[in-house]
């Protein structure tokens, strides 16, 4: 390795790293200032508000990971939402004493419990199954449709006809999940009311961690040689494939990591809700989230995040103060940003130099990529091994 080479090398590790704290840095702000500074401002039904757009913003990053990385646009997430929520909803409604069942199957005429329910009155098994369960299944899924080479518009088309068949099944199911009215009025958690208000807080603050270390796993993952390869596969799937790879294992893997991810915060969203049903399955809502993701600016983690509070907080808002033409402001929100900022708020504010927070400029496509200086500096150690 040359000595010009060697330099810019470790030059470029020290930008990174500055620019990873500096990250850190404003990142450990944002938490403090929403676990300590913003309950003080706000009132307690505010603050729920509040933490429901931030499980709301989970989801949108595990969209983000698998579509503005990978370029697989799934419009079937709320799926891997839905279970997610009614895996901590089973458990929420199994704190009844001992023998009885939960309320709604006595309308039904249900005399014993269903063989499938009985883990999850364990917690920690519930717990577990959040993220297994919709990551299982978003394995199994991903790998049906990435084994025979289906992507672009048939791959979204799939992920729909998916959530229409679960959205149905829930919905037709009273006897197990109550069907249309889904899993609600919960109890007890842990020994403790969840409704009170020590114990929302308690899901908020866990809500906004748990964002934060969702965050940092997606940073991981999209920064160094597996974020390339997901840029790779997104930009050119046929070039990584005769390179060598398989091109399978790697979106299947993201795949079940953004199904993991979406069944997250859907259980956060149900403990602050107080309520889960399959209206999180429908397929609207599912295309919901990727506009979040789509108006914040995708391939942007920061703007995931952005792009689901900013449109949440906007219904929200209209909602309130223009009952009757709210969906008129929505849709005027959505229309601005295809027309005017095609690259999503963040994504403008990349083009004007205004925003760098959690920006890793895009590794642009053959062939710039030939003068990528962390490809030259690999290039130039692999060469320098081989002649070890």
């Amino acid at each position: 390795m040359t000595a010009d080479a060697a330099i810019g090398r470790r030059g470029l590790k020290r930008g990174k790293k500055r620019s990873l704290l500096i990250e850190a840095g404003i990142i450990g702000a944002i938490a403090l200032l929403l676990i300590f500074i913003i309950p003080t401002l706000i009132s307690p039904f505010r603050l729920n508000l509040l933490g429901r757009f931030l499980s709301l913003a989970i989801v949108a990053l595990g969209i983000d990971l698998i579509w503005g990385y990978t370029g697989l646009l799934s419009l079937g997430h709320g799926i891997f939402f839905g279970l997610g929520g009614y895996a901590i909803g089973m458990h929420l409604k199994l704190q009844v004493p001992q023998g009885e069942l939960p309320d709604f199957m006595g309308l039904y005429g249900v005399t014993e419990l269903p063989w499938f329910w009985h883990p999850f009155q364990a917690f920690p098994f519930a717990s577990a199954a959040v993220v297994l369960i919709p990551g299982i299944l978003a394995a199994l899924l991903g790998y049906l449709v990435f084994r025979n080479r289906i992507r672009g518009v048939y791959f979204s088309i799939l992920t729909q006809a998916a959530t229409i068949v679960f959205f149905n099944f829930f919905n037709g199911q009273q006897k197990l999940f109550n069907g249309t009215n889904g899993l609600v009025n919960f109890k007890t958690l842990l020994g403790t009311a969840v409704g009170s208000r020590p114990s929302q807080f308690t899901f908020y603050v866990l809500t906004v961690l748990l964002l934060i270390a969702t965050y940092a796993l997606c940073r991981w993952l999209t920064s160094g040689r597996f974020g390339r390869l997901l840029v790779a596969i997104r930009d050119d799937e046929s070039r990584v494939r005769f390179s060598g790879y398989d091109p399978t294992e790697f979106k299947v893997l993201v795949f079940a990591i953004s199904g993991a991810i979406a069944g997250l915060a859907g259980a956060m969203y149900t403990l602050q809700s107080g309520s889960v049903s399959p209206r999180a399955m429908d397929v609207a809502f599912s295309i919901e989230m990727v506009i979040w993701v789509a108006i914040g600016g995708r391939g942007s983690l920061v703007g995931a995040v952005v792009g689901a509070l900013l449109v949440n907080y906007a219904r929200s808002f209209f909602s309130e103060q223009f009952a009757e033409i709210w969906l008129f402001f929505q849709g005027a929100l959505f229309l601005i940003v295809v027309t005017v900022l095609p690259d999503g708020i963040v994504g403008w504010l990349r083009s004007s130099d205004l925003l760098q927070l959690g920006h890793r400029r895009q590794l642009s496509t053959y062939p710039e990529i030939e003068v990528n200086p962390e490809v030259q500096s690999e290039r130039q150690e692999i060469e320098t091994r081989s002649e070890e």
